[in-house]
């Protein structure tokens, strides 16, 4: 008897050939037919109305820390994610010595917009050092797939101590990292992640970000040896930069026969010919033979923030950086008063910057505190100023002190704000769609819902792509850029990842403030409506009626083929 058998919907199966109505099949976690009529089951879902399509892969997250005390990677698999990259941008939690756990912690904090309580909390290094070793605690406890990078930053930190953010490495501790890199890539590591732009909290760069061309070249004729990627986060907000990296990247790929990938990329009517200039860069790469992927996220950024907490929506505000960093509370609210004049004028100069700023009038009052204040919720905060005869920035610090610091302030809709034009960039056979950012930018940038925007904005919306291109981009796609075989395709003998949705109904969901993480403070969490069921390895994972499946523990580490 089959284990699972889930009848009777149209299925998609990631190959981007048209769908087609039937059953698929599973026995032991694998998927043994697809389409027609299977047999008997333990356990049938009725998918009738529904698609059947492969579980979606999330090629850029920062789920590193949050699995190791949710093995769901809330709110992911509901989005119908069955599989994530962590590892990105540089950073991730091994190789990496003990005693340099807290110099770490606190660098992907700040980047990662992790509050340090949920960190602490959470993060336990019961794993060592060794990346393979966290690869063995993770696997013990996940109801997802990974495929995890090892970050270049991390690397650097392991070989070279505190010297990896204070010059170049010597050609002796190149070679050692090469070796380490080795380990880790043996270990099962899928690539690896750099970065050109980070910094740390003491606003240094990244350990990544002070290696020479020569270390990266090293470092990637690794990859070449273990067929591993190469990730790297660009100077996205730079045209000519970002193809300078697509340059390099190419000359990379070709010496070394390697697949690289660069995220993100933005399409933004203040540069519009940026996003056409890029993407012509990297049409000139493929040309060559070079295999490089740029990362685009579906949908725009939402940036919020609290004085409560630290927020990269601050880092270019000496003033408003300054407070948010202190630890007390007393403190910083006493702070905020002393600096009052300060925070003002940085506030108002930041409202007052062109497109391409934030824009004019950008804030909104996205929560409050006090009951008193909830007809504010959604509001301008220009339009409010305008009313009590105050500027921009007297009216968002009167309200952070009147709610004890406690208000949430957005600014939604940044980049990606010419949706026909991000169709047809989604729709290009180089795009890689990526760069949810899943996990990290905890109550801050807002990006996770990509999967279900796909649908609704550009297959629905704007008809940019079809419901089959739409799949194969979130499936077959990333499963054949980062070689995980036997995944994002529903074939016999390919793992049973598998989602169940609602083609007509599948999109963005209610924004919540989420009190999941441990130590204090809310999170700001992106739902997702119209996913019936996701299937981890043959496991129901979650579903809309019954939620997390409480034992499904189905998630392995996906290496590379």
């Amino acid at each position: 008897m089959l284990d699972l058998v889930i009848r009777n919907g149209l299925i998609v199966d990631g190959s981007g050939l048209p769908g087609r109505h039937g059953d698929v099949a599973i026995k032991a976690g694998k998927v043994v037919a697809v389409g027609g009529r299977a047999g008997d089951a333990s356990r049938v879902i009725d998918a009738t109305g529904k698609v059947v399509a492969p579980g979606f892969i999330d090629p850029h997250t920062h789920y590193d820390a949050q699995l190791c005390f949710d093995p769901y990677a809330f709110p992911a698999i509901e989005h119908g994610v069955t599989t994530v990259v962590p590892g990105n941008c540089s950073l991730s939690l091994a190789p990496l010595r003990i005693d340099q756990r807290d110099s770490f912690s606190r660098m992907f904090r700040l980047i990662e917009e992790m509050p340090e309580a949920a960190f602490d909390a959470g993060v336990d290094w019961r794993w060592g050092e060794g990346f393979g070793n966290w690869l063995d605690a993770l696997a013990e406890n996940i109801a997802l797939n990974v495929a995890p990078l090892v970050g270049h930053s991390v690397l650097r930190m392991y070989v070279m101590g505190p010297e990896a953010q204070a010059r170049a490495a010597t050609a002796d501790e190149i070679r050692a990292m090469a070796d380490v890199l080795r380990t880790c890539l043996d270990a099962g590591a899928v690539g690896l992640s750099t970065s050109f732009v980070d910094i740390d909290e003491t606003y240094r760069p990244v350990p990544s970000r002070w290696a020479a061309p020569a270390e990266l070249d090293a470092l990637s004729a690794v990859l070449g040896e273990r067929d591993a990627i190469l990730q790297i986060v660009h100077e996205f907000y730079d045209t000519e930069l970002t193809i300078a990296r697509i340059e390099q990247l190419a000359d990379l790929s070709l010496r070394h026969g390697i697949t690289t990938t660069l995220s993100p990329l933005f399409h933004s009517d203040a540069n519009h010919k940026g996003v056409s200039r890029v993407m012509g860069a990297v049409e000139a790469a493929r040309a060559r033979g070079a295999a490089v992927w740029p990362q685009v996220q579906t949908r725009p950024i939402d940036i919020s923030f609290t004085l409560d907490q630290r927020s990269l929506m601050l880092l270019t505000m000496p003033s408003w950086w300054k407070v948010a960093s202190i630890r007390d509370h007393a403190d910083k609210v006493a702070a905020v008063a002393d600096a009052r004049d300060a925070l003002v004028a940085e506030m108002n100069s930041l409202a007052q910057r062109p497109n391409g700023g934030l824009g004019a009038g950008g804030f909104v009052v996205r929560d409050v505190v006090h009951q008193r204040n909830n007809d504010l919720i959604g509001r301008n905060i220009d339009d409010i100023a305008r009313e009590r005869g105050t500027s921009h920035g007297d009216t968002l610090v009167d309200l952070a002190l009147d709610e004890d610091l406690g208000t949430w302030f957005i600014r939604a809709n940044i980049g990606h704000n010419n949706s026909p034009v991000v169709g047809d960039l989604l729709a290009h056979p180089y795009v890689h769609v990526g760069a949810s950012d899943g996990g990290a930018h905890v109550g801050s940038f807002s990006t996770f819902g990509d999967t279900g925007y796909l649908f609704s904005e550009f297959v629905r919306g704007t008809k940019s792509l079809s419901l089959e291109a739409a799949v194969k981009k979130i499936t077959l796609d990333p499963a054949t850029i980062w070689g995980l075989k036997g995944r994002g395709l529903l074939a016999v003998g390919n793992a049973a990842d598998v989602v169940v949705f609602d083609a007509e109904h599948i999109g963005r969901g209610p924004e919540i403030a989420s009190d999941d993480f441990p130590g204090d403070g809310v999170r700001w969490i992106r739902r997702q409506e119209g996913v019936d069921t996701v299937v981890v390895n043959g496991e129901v994972t979650w579903s809309a009626e019954g939620g997390y499946a409480p034992a499904a523990r189905a998630g392995e580490i996906a290496t590379r083929s």
